[in-house]
């Protein structure tokens, strides 16, 4: 079986990656031909051309009223059989090989929606002009690449490929890259201005004058695939924000209606269990200095000294000077409402985060969080930090801090409102640090409380706050006074696994055959 994946990120490619797709693009393929399939990746070249490749042909694509030359290269990613493609052409380059790019406010996606419509209908002529070979499967990865189901299926130019199956996976349904129907540079007519197309089935449920590619791709694909079984329950009920309630956003009923074609399937993503654990190599030391080091270099960038930079360097500092014996709270990922949405919420006269670095004061602990993202979040927790003498807030991301966060924390905190599936939990149990989770989503699928980890959960946003707090206590009541039943979480966390192997057998069987 030959499966070709179409999308917007891939680790195994350097400077690929912004969040955990990347991951699933990397892992995944390389776990598909262990079972006998064959796996392309194509992806949008966004500055690869330092790297050995192969010219497989230029492609002439039709694209918003002109004929776009874009070429094709195959990657020489050491020796694994997966086949890397990237597409080339300006669009995809620009704004420093940055994935995606900023907008202003009032132009969502509107950027990044030309550039991976020029990719979707790249792809389609790869495979329309031979440079990419016809597959039995065609595997698309989030709003990025559904314009491929949209030609495939309305465009009378690739006719012989609508039957090829369709097999889209979202990795995140909060991001849909909506934008207008016509009447706007980065809009479908604009794009492909003599597509025929059932509008009915394209548009976005709350604005019907806009086209939106995931609702396209869910209606039009064989299989639609969600990236943990309990975020594919979720969504089939509508959000609910202000409940502390993220499910289908607007588009519970076509997921409702895939469920019922029998054509949803919700698969937990994988985990690479292949590197060593360091967990007891590893030193404060180490990590104190990779952050000195990171914190340096975040600093140099601007020419004005950030307010955060200088707290977090200072705090730093106060944590090398002053040695501590109690437990260290950790967390990892982007700065967002997804993530953090319960951690600066009020809650009895203060923020939450801030009770939390409170109770952790009571037993000598202290937190270093790890992630940017949201300015106005960013600068919450700089404040926070600021607030709570205990408190490190690093903006920005360095892989080897994060590395070492996972193999020296004693609780990795991950209180996220949604979560499809999660990768952050998975890397800190693999090193054997067990999670405090939210139950929502892959969350709920990998920790269970007081086994491998510990969980709350509550149907509404105080009520969220408060068992967060009040599991938080607990664990730090186990973590001092329990050692043994500790002790026994922990292992558990070490011992749990997720692997690829597994993920790939149920791909195989639920989405490809």
């Amino acid at each position: 079986m030959h499966v070709l994946m179409v999308a917007a990120e891939n680790d195994a490619l350097p400077n690929a990656k912004v969040g955990g797709v990347a991951d699933v693009i990397r892992d995944c393929p390389k776990a598909l031909c262990k079972e006998g399939l064959k796996i392309d990746v194509v992806i949008p070249d966004y500055g690869f051309d330092t790297l050995e490749r192969i010219h497989l042909g230029q492609l002439s694509v039709p694209f918003a009223g002109q004929i776009h030359h874009v070429d094709v290269w195959q990657l020489k990613i050491d020796d694994q059989p997966v086949r890397q493609i990237v597409l080339s052409h300006h669009y995809f380059s620009q704004g420093n090989g940055q994935v995606y790019c900023n907008d202003a406010p009032g132009r969502p996606f509107a950027t990044d929606a030309i550039k991976f419509a020029l990719f979707s209908a790249s792809v389609c002529e790869g495979l329309l002009q031979g440079v990419i070979p016809v597959p039995d499967v065609i595997h698309l990865h989030d709003w990025h690449s559904a314009c491929v189901a949209v030609l495939l299926k309305f465009d009378g130019r690739f006719t012989q490929y609508a039957n090829t199956k369709l097999v889209y996976t979202v990795h995140n349904l909060a991001l849909q890259g909506i934008r207008p129907f016509k009447d706007d540079e980065s809009s479908l007519e604009a794009w492909y201005p003599s597509l025929g197309y059932d509008g009915q089935v394209l548009c976005d449920p709350r604005y019907p004058h806009c086209f939106n590619p995931m609702r396209s791709a869910i209606n039009l694909a064989d299989k639609v695939h969600l990236v943990s079984p309990t975020y594919a329950n979720e969504v089939l009920c509508p959000s609910d924000p202000e409940n502390g309630f993220f499910g289908g956003e607007g588009l519970e009923q076509d997921l409702q209606n895939a469920h019922a074609r029998n054509k949803l399937v919700g698969i937990l993503n994988g985990c690479d269990y292949a590197a060593k654990n360091h967990r007891n190599e590893a030193s404060l030391a180490d990590l104190y200095n990779e952050i000195e080091a990171d914190l340096f270099k975040w600093m140099a960038k601007n020419q004005q000294l950030e307010p955060g930079y200088y707290i977090a360097h200072q705090r730093l500092l106060q944590f090398i000077e002053n040695e501590n014996q109690g437990p260290l709270t950790t967390s990892v990922g982007r700065l967002t409402e997804q993530k953090v949405l319960l951690l600066h919420q009020a809650y009895q006269g203060e923020m939450v985060i801030d009770k939390l670095c409170s109770q952790l004061a009571t037993y000598q602990g202290r937190m270093i969080i790890l992630g940017s993202g949201d300015e106005l979040l960013e600068q919450t927790f700089t404040q926070a930090m600021a607030r709570n003498s205990n408190l490190l807030y690093l903006k920005g991301y360095g892989q080897k801090i994060g590395e070492l966060l996972y193999q020296l924390g004693d609780l990795f905190l991950m209180p996220s409102s949604f979560e499809p599936c999660g990768i952050s939990q998975m890397l800190a149990m693999r090193d054997g640090q067990p999670c405090l989770v939210h139950q929502v989503g892959g969350l709920k699928d990998t920790v269970k409380h007081l086994e491998n980890g510990f969980c709350f959960t509550a149907d509404n946003l105080q009520s969220q706050c408060h068992q967060l707090v009040n599991c938080f206590n607990e664990t730090l009541e186990t973590h001092h006074h329990n050692p043994q039943l500790w002790q026994n979480i922990v292992n558990k966390a070490l011992e749990s696994r997720f692997t690829w192997h597994s993920v790939a057998k149920k791909y195989i069987k639920d989405l490809y055959q």
